[in-house]
């Protein structure tokens, strides 16, 4: 297996789902696809490994599709695995290219050259990073949210996870308070804020970069992948979560 020389098949790093120009909402899905490059040779994975939680997140795409659509608002997604690239990560940071996730090793990850993890960053992240940029550059005027979305898994590590929903928050806590705030009336969900993760944990990246950096409101909603792994739970989730995120974004103390 080669994984250190510049692999030409690695096709694009992301999709854009557009929307009204005035829209307030943008979506963001970085762990939407677990998509490795056959040059890669599947960085050295079985079938299991590539299609369990340490590739992409299950189910989050299918939410954050439903929730452009709710909110009118765009949605950008990643469409290569993070364990090529994980495009919630810079390019300084050790985990952006895993040489291990939770109990797996990543064959395909261990004792790359700076040469070709500057190939994965230039081939996967910065194509992914200007998208995003330009999507919110032209919607300036009206966008005043990002809401990123992500699952996880209820068993990491042998440890069984009770949180169902998470809202995280970088360097500006502003909005997911005000979520965990105006949770609505009846909500069955167990709720938490900063967990399973936290900025702590490397997370916030995007948040900062593409919220604060651009003075947009933003949270990462991490949702229980168990709880959303059919069309159907995802579309109810979303459908959920919607009124959710825009009666929080009208509320002026926000």
């Amino acid at each position: 297996m080669n994984t250190d020389t510049f692999a030409f098949d690695f096709g694009p790093s992301f999709a854009k789902t557009p929307s009204a120009a005035e829209a307030e909402v943008i979506i963001v899905c970085e762990h939407a696809a677990n998509w490795i490059p056959p040059s890669l040779d599947a960085l050295g994975l079985d079938d299991a490994a590539r299609d369990s939680h340490i590739a992409w997140d299950p189910g989050a795409l299918g939410v954050a599709r439903k929730l452009a659509e709710l909110l009118n608002g765009p949605l950008v997604e990643g469409c290569i695995s993070r364990l090529v690239y994980d495009l919630n990560r810079p390019p300084e940071s050790p985990t952006a290219i895993p040489p291990a996730s939770e109990i797996f090793d990543v064959p395909g990850n261990r004792d790359l050259s700076d040469a070709a993890r500057a190939q994965r960053v230039e081939a996967v992240y910065e194509p992914f990073r200007a998208a995003l940029a330009e999507e919110i550059a032209t919607r300036e005027s009206a966008l005043r949210l990002m809401v990123t979305v992500h699952s996880f898994t209820p068993v990491y590590n042998g440890e069984t996870r009770a949180v169902e929903l998470g809202l995280l928050h970088g360097r500006d806590d502003r909005f997911a308070k005000a979520m965990l705030a105006h949770q609505p009336e009846g909500l069955a969900w167990d709720v938490r804020l900063n967990e399973p993760y936290s900025a702590s944990d490397g997370v916030a990246h995007t948040l900062d970069v593409h919220g604060c950096d651009n003075g947009l409101l933003n949270v990462m909603l991490e949702i229980r992948n168990d709880l959303i792994a059919t069309p159907a739970q995802q579309d109810a989730w979303a459908t959920a979560l919607a009124p959710w995120i825009r009666a929080t974004l009208e509320d002026a103390a926000v």
